[in-house]
């Protein structure tokens, strides 16, 4: 999805990609992505976190985002405390269906 929003001019002035430190230990994303405690601290207006649990550490860098959408399976995840809007479900699943609503415009 990140590829694919982050395409346009426009986007690239609104967008920030961030990552957990999970994902930055597993080599998915570089050691400046990872959002936290030990990484950087992000406030977008639109925080969307996709399969983010919810650690202490990671929403150390990112409670200052303005509307917070979590998309996670664990109904008990403790990104769905701070979130204002949540979608218990499989990132996996949910993900490419989103994209292929916001590509139709629906």
């Amino acid at each position: 999805i990140a590829g694919r929003v982050a395409k346009g001019k426009a986007w690239e002035e609104v967008v920030a990609l961030g990552a957990t430190r999970a994902a930055v230990d597993a080599g998915f994303c570089a050691n400046e992505m990872q959002v936290g405690q030990t990484g950087k601290v992000v406030a977008p207006r639109l925080y969307v976190a996709v399969g983010i649990s919810g650690a202490v550490q990671h929403l150390a860098g990112m409670t200052e985002s303005g509307t917070v959408v979590a998309i996670n399976k664990d109904a008990e995840a403790p990104i769905f405390g701070v979130a204002d809007y949540g979608l218990v479900a499989d990132v996996f699943e949910a993900v490419p269906e989103l994209v292929k609503k916001l590509e139709e415009g629906s």
